[in-house]
């Protein structure tokens, strides 16, 4: 009775993941006679690129990114730009530092005192009354004096008072040294004692006497507002001295990849177990390397505390003075080595599956070589993406007119972060009620839709962006497939292998399933735009707790009782903070998860040239028909590409570091950078992406090979009237039986 009610169970399991492929006599391969596919897609992709070519002209015409790569003074000239009056004047002079240590500094972004553009630094001291004494005897001395004034200044006959009145002239100015483009104090320390310019007490033009602390105080208030305001401007000058170097290896990456490529072709068990033996000797070395350490602290003073004893330090290496410390580090490598030698021995079979898939790959590309140079055009199509983006994020972010306002030394104006005009400020009753105050330039804005909605934009920006990355990714895939599948269903190859198969499948995709590549594409931006939403809401809501105890710290030893009430919705704050992980879990699973399908969706598109949605159900229930094969199908394969790209990201990412580390003297001499580590996150980022690039190619072919293979076995039955396309040495591999002729079984 239950052999009777089998076959119904299979015919209704069938049913369920869809019916199974039969033969097809006509059917050679990637249907030729398609249509279009998801024509409303289509149209809808197309209006975005068209808004955001648009987007693209508008930023041009408002945008400015000199703003972010010159400094600009008081009035909102920038300083060094050539054709202006500034071209040779490329430093920023402030009249008066000690101004900067007023508290509205880090509140308004801006100290409080006139800045001019000058050609070089002052490297001496003077006052303005000392010009005046010195102008009958030495005219040399007003005359070095004068060029630290807004305008020219024939004679010193004008008195203290007027001089700071009208804000043309600084009353006193001291040996500096330019530092990103900014004048600022030549500190030095002498015996112990920071001076400057060799001198720990100077006058300051108004009869007071400094001292270098006082001065140090206030340079610290304008680097802290450096900090705040002008990290885009240290991040622009350091892409600015480096894109060459950035570009260059990039390039180096592409061709190590290449190499790789080809290499894996002839030598793919070779290369990976010497992988895995490097990764055995590295672990190994570690081991070796901390019990080493562990065996030379013994007897040393304080090396028996433990981590627990000192707690928590900002010094690292304090850490590394102790021997638990190397203990752990010994302990944790020996049960990573044993967990890798463990895993290469219970997955020796399958190891030794995914190699073969690779070799099979690899004579699928000697027959379809020009597959190893779409990377290449991949290559050009995210460089080409990813520099319309952060062009248009950078004239978006410069958009604007100059924003002046008013800003008073004390900090005590009720006028003070208004908005002003310059031309007019001193004329008004504001500089009259507010003895001092200025009209400063401040940062650039506006008040029209355009500038209000530049937050907007710049999402826009992101998520068109994120939009064109995935298409350009799904082209390649769609691309691949439609070529390799062209080499598995030639029953003889190379002989019926049709010409040109890249070109063909790259133009079927263009032509007939730009709708459906930009569906599935469209899918992963959404995906990817709400993690990322995910993440800045969960770095906003830090700042924002971050303020509210800084805020309830200063509140005053008579406002205690703020503090627990704010530490009274902490619970809540933990729940939240778990919904925030799980969201972000559940979007990373989903975006994997949404990947896999499309990757196996665009290898139906490819071959059968239906729309995404039916070309995506029809792949997962192919592979849902076949379980039992997609398990042999493992992420083995994937580990082997892995270790490609971590070479080339490693061995790229390494080069970089000496180079913009300044570590290669000998052979090259470096960048001077701020921060080294945007350069060669630069570097390491796009060197992984572009090795995914060339990687791919191999990932592509595989998934493409398995899943015609599944079609395969569905449709045909290994007789003469129906052979199998795939060669035999593979299917003994992952069906784990012999090819056996019709005639024979019967």
């Amino acid at each position: 009775m239950s052999d009777k009610e089998k076959p119904p169970d299979n015919h209704l399991e069938a049913k369920k993941y869809g019916e199974p492929r039969t033969f097809d006599p006509n059917f050679k391969g990637p249907v030729v006679n398609r249509s279009c596919t998801d024509v409303l897609c289509f149209i809808i992709f197309i209006l975005f690129i068209i808004g955001y070519i648009i987007l693209g002209l508008i930023a041009w015409v408002n945008g400015d990114p000199r703003r972010v790569a010159y400094p600009t003074d008081s009035q909102g000239h920038f300083c060094g730009q050539k054709g202006t009056p500034n071209e040779n004047k490329s430093i920023l002079f402030y009249f008066n530092l000690f101004s900067c240590t007023s508290p509205s500094v880090m509140v308004n972004l801006q100290c409080p005192t006139t800045q001019i553009c000058v050609s070089k630094c002052p490297e001496k001291f003077l006052t303005y009354l000392e010009t005046q004494l010195l102008y009958k005897k030495d005219k040399n001395s007003w005359t070095y004096y004068s060029q630290f004034c807004k305008t020219p200044i024939p004679k010193s006959d004008r008195t203290l008072s007027q001089i700071l009145m009208d804000d043309n002239c600084p009353a006193a100015i001291f040996p500096s040294k330019p530092f990103l483009q900014r004048c600022f104090p030549d500190f030095s320390t002498k015996n112990g004692t920071l001076t400057v310019g060799n001198k720990t007490m100077f006058e300051d033009g108004k009869g007071k006497t400094r001292n270098a602390g006082e001065l140090r105080a206030a340079a610290n208030h304008i680097n802290k507002i450096l900090d705040a305001k002008s990290l885009g401007m240290k991040l622009f000058e350091d892409y600015a001295t480096t894109w060459y170097w950035i570009l260059m290896g990039l390039i180096i990456a592409m061709l190590l990849s290449w190499i790789f490529l080809i290499l894996l072709r002839f030598t793919a068990g070779f290369l990976f177990w010497v992988f895995m033996s490097g990764v055995i000797g590295v672990i190994g070395y570690g081991i070796w390397h901390c019990y080493k350490e562990y065996n030379n602290l013994r007897g040393q003073e304080n090396s028996h505390l433990t981590i627990y004893d000192i707690g928590i330090q900002t010094d690292i290496s304090m850490y590394l003075q102790l021997r638990q410390t190397w203990l752990a580090f010994m302990i944790i490598l020996c049960i990573l080595e044993a967990l890798v030698i463990l895993m290469l021995i219970f997955l020796r079979n399958r190891i030794r599956i995914s190699i073969a898939l690779l070799k099979e790959g690899s004579k699928a590309i000697r027959y379809v070589p020009t597959t190893l140079i779409y990377p290449v055009l991949t290559f050009i199509f995210l460089s080409i993406c990813i520099c319309y983006w952060a062009v248009i994020a950078v004239y978006l972010a410069t958009s604007g007119v100059p924003i002046y306002k008013i800003i008073a030394p004390a900090g005590q104006c009720e006028h003070e972060n208004k908005t002003c005009d310059p031309e007019i400020f001193n004329t008004t009753e504001i500089s009259k009620a507010c003895p001092g105050a200025q009209c400063i330039f401040a940062f650039y804005g506006g008040k029209s839709v355009y500038h209000q909605n530049i937050p907007t934009l710049q999402t826009f920006n992101l998520f068109v962006f994120l939009w064109l990355i995935n298409f350009v990714f799904a082209l390649g895939q769609c691309t691949l497939a439609g070529a390799f599948a062209s080499y598995y269903w030639a029953l003889e190859k190379p002989e019926d292998i049709p010409p040109y198969p890249l070109f063909t499948a790259f133009g079927r995709a263009i032509r007939y399933h730009t709708g459906s590549l930009a569906f599935g594409s469209l899918i992963l931006a959404l995906i990817q735009m709400f993690r990322i939403v995910l993440e800045y809401l969960d770095k906003r809501l830090k700042v924002s707790g971050t303020r509210e105890c800084k805020t309830c710290w200063l509140s005053g030893p008579g406002e205690v009782g703020t503090i627990s009430r704010a530490a009274a919705p902490e619970s809540q704050n933990n729940i939240s903070k778990f919904l925030q992980c799980c969201l972000k879990c559940c979007f990373w699973c989903l975006e994997k998860a949404v990947k896999f399908l499309n990757r196996n969706a665009y290898v139906m598109i490819a071959i059968y040239g239906k729309n995404f949605c039916r070309s995506a159900k029809d792949a997962f229930n192919l592979l849902i028909r076949n379980v039992l094969k997609v398990a042999v199908m493992d992420k083995v394969t994937d580990f082997v590409l892995i270790l490609g790209k971590i070479l080339v990201t490693g061995c790229i990412g390494v080069l970089a570091f000496l180079l913009f580390t300044e570590r290669l003297p000998i052979l090259i001499e470096g960048p001077s950078l701020n921060y080294y580590w945007v350069p060669l996150l630069t570097v390491v980022i796009g060197s992984y992406l572009i090795a995914h690039g060339f990687f791919s190619v191999y990932a592509m072919c595989i998934d493409t090979l398995f899943i015609c293979f599944c079609e395969d076995l569905e449709r045909n039955d290994g007789s003469t009237e129906k052979p199998y396309f795939i060669t035999p040495t593979l299917h003994g591999i992952l069906n784990k039986k012999q090819l056996v002729p019709q005639k024979q079984k019967e």
